[in-house]
């Protein structure tokens, strides 16, 4: 009998890990699959592994310890917690070091960082051109990201280590994700159901009773479903077990995750037209954010702006290895409507 893949995955109650973690759990070699999640609550620890069979390691980002040795215990580990965190993930880079000079074993890490580490600063003013596109073959625009990218800080770390070649790093690399998770994880109350962007935008336009947008809307960014994004994953994921020279790492393993294009000014208005629908608003057209409004409705100025920025990718290594994306910009902009009714009702 073989030995079993052990996986370490962060992210279980996660929008994303949740559904990551829901294929992993119905994988058709599920059996040989050992896999054990970092949670922060003891009760959801006690129902996942009652429920749904697996390990826990109870904890968080903060418990380095306890991640240092779950990672150096994995042969796999899936992080779909932060992209942004660089103790953490520093942290499990050292466990995969400690059990790559213990063991001999190279251990895999496929980290989720995002694809606004190539987004601008335009704040809706302007379509960013087709010469801004990454495609995630083109190596040397990978290389030429500046190290003080959104998310690319960490990524740094994941390259350099891959480089080391005492660990293979993937990185999957989503853009706006979209769409309500179906798994029984989620359905279940044990994870967050709702992405980023597109919930920002929508509580902010309930609280104004208007679709708001950053600027003109003139920007450009890439969408994939929440399902076809976990996808992602999986069809890396059974690559790398079953074709590892067909998965590229480090410098080639950045892995885009896209299926189509919208502006900001086209998903506010789509927002707009379900508030009218829902007769929250009497005009479906959205209008720019004020500096005030900015102010109150994200975070900081800063981060405010990211709602107008020009993103453009392309998923050329995922499809390169199998994975077809079911959803489409189409489906994105009918999934608005539901959300909003989603916040409404909270």
């Amino acid at each position: 009998m073989s030995a079993k893949t052990t996986i370490f995955l962060t992210g279980a109650t996660g929008y994303l890990g949740s559904s990551v973690l829901t294929r992993l759990l119905n994988h058709p070699d599920r059996k040989s699959l050992d896999i054990t999640i970092l949670v922060r609550d003891e009760a959801k620890a006690t129902t996942f592994e009652s429920k749904f069979g697996v390990k826990t390691v109870i904890g968080s980002h903060e418990d380095l310890d306890k991640v240092e040795s779950a990672a150096e215990a994995a042969h796999v580990v899936f992080n779909i917690s932060n992209a942004d965190d660089t103790a953490f993930v520093g942290t499990i880079l050292k466990g995969l070091k400690n059990r790559n000079t213990n063991t001999g074993d190279v251990p895999i890490l496929i980290h989720t960082t995002g694809s606004a580490i190539v987004m601008d600063d335009a704040r809706g003013a302007y379509p960013a051109g087709p010469d801004t596109i990454f495609d995630d073959l083109d190596v040397s625009k990978a290389k030429s990201i500046p190290p003080t990218a959104f998310h690319h800080n960490v990524d740094l770390l994941i390259l350099d280590a891959d480089t080391a070649g005492y660990m293979r790093g993937y990185l999957v690399d989503p853009s706006t994700v979209f769409g309500a998770p179906t798994n029984e994880i989620a359905v279940g109350g044990l994870a967050n159901t709702h992405s980023i962007q597109i919930p920002v935008l929508i509580q902010a336009a309930l609280a104004r009773k208007r679709a708001g947008m950053v600027g003109e809307g003139k920007a450009i960014w890439p969408a994939i479903h929440v399902d076809d994004t976990a996808d992602i994953f999986i069809t890396l994921f059974d690559t790398i077990r079953t074709n590892p020279d067909a998965a590229g790492h480090g410098w080639n393993g950045y892995y885009n995750g896209e299926n189509g294009e919208y502006t900001w000014a086209a998903l506010a208005k789509a927002i707009g037209q379900a508030l009218v629908e829902l007769g929250v608003a009497s005009d479906p057209e959205p209008t720019s954010f004020t500096q005030e409004e900015l102010l109150k409705y994200f975070p900081s100025l800063e981060f405010a702006y990211v709602w107008g920025t020009n993103c453009r990718i392309r998923a050329s290594r995922a499809r390169a290895l199998g994975w077809r994306p079911k959803y489409t910009i189409e489906d994105m902009m009918k999934s608005i409507k539901p959300e909003v009714e989603t916040f409404l009702r909270k």
